[in-house]
């Protein structure tokens, strides 16, 4: 499908659906740790769950945006050229509602073809061994054993973003007093093919934070993934200076502000 731009009227934007692995890898690792959850979404089990679309400009991909259903609401990537976002937005992917993970600059592209909720200003933050300060405290490893109880912590804080899947394949400490799990950290994402991760999923009872939890669950999670070589990344609202200043205290550092909002299409 061809798109004119806007800018040279006389080149074409080319939007095409893509499934070679080699060439959707090699556009990400142009900003490896701002696409660490769509690298990792390459994995077998993720990858059939993906629709990958690229926009293409003097025959060069410019723009990529990844559509993913394992969650609800879908989440919704993109990256790349801002005039061949909107190309595929307008041609080939057309959802009704998705969870979006923006640059800034692409805000405006996908106002222009959804209408918002509240944007979330975020920061994608990441950490290597040399930086890491392990955090000591009560933690336990979970298993499918745990679900239940999982389920039932996150109610309490929504829940939006823990899958089944994620416990299943991922890595999950928690804590429990009297026997009833009050916190937790685990994995969104563990890529072993592709040496990439993403903690999140922590919480912790409303009734039992300011004890090091979290925070000792978390540094359980980065402790196992590092070992195993991989990339580990975390996101954060920018807002949220008492959890950034928990992860700085990790070792995490800041690499690059981005934004989530669910969108409508209008």
């Amino acid at each position: 499908m061809k798109i004119e731009r806007k800018d040279h009227p006389t080149n074409m934007w080319q939007v095409e659906t893509l499934t070679n692995k080699e060439q959707i890898l090699a556009f990400l690792q142009q900003d490896r740790l701002y696409a660490a959850y769509a690298i990792g979404d390459l994995e077998p089990s993720l990858f059939a769950q993906c629709q990958w679309f690229g926009a293409e400009d003097d025959g060069k991909m410019q723009s990529l945006a990844l559509f993913f259903t394992g969650l609800n609401p879908p989440a919704l990537f993109t990256m790349g050229d801002t005039d061949g976002l909107a190309a595929i937005l307008a041609s080939a992917l057309q959802p009704k509602r998705a969870y979006f993970t923006c640059r800034a600059e692409h805000l405006p592209v996908v106002e222009a073809f959804y209408a918002l909720d509240e944007v979330e200003e975020m920061f994608r933050m990441t950490i290597s061994p040399a930086d890491f300060y392990s955090a000591s405290g009560p933690t336990i490893k979970l298993d499918l054993s745990h679900l239940d109880a999982l389920r039932q912590l996150y109610r309490l804080g929504g829940g939006d973003a823990f899958a089944p899947y994620q416990l299943q394949d991922g890595i999950y400490y928690g804590v429990k007093v009297n026997e009833q799990l009050v916190s937790t950290a685990g994995t969104h994402l563990v890529s072993p093919t592709f040496g990439v991760a993403a903690v999140g999923n922590i919480f912790t009872h409303p009734n039992h934070r300011r004890r090091g939890y979290g925070t000792a669950c978390t540094s359980q999670v980065v402790e196992e993934l590092l070992a195993q070589g991989l990339d580990v990344v975390l996101n954060v609202n920018r807002e949220n200076t008492e959890a950034i200043g928990i992860y700085e205290r990790l070792g995490f550092l800041r690499h690059c502000p981005y934004i989530e909002v669910i969108g409508n299409r209008k």
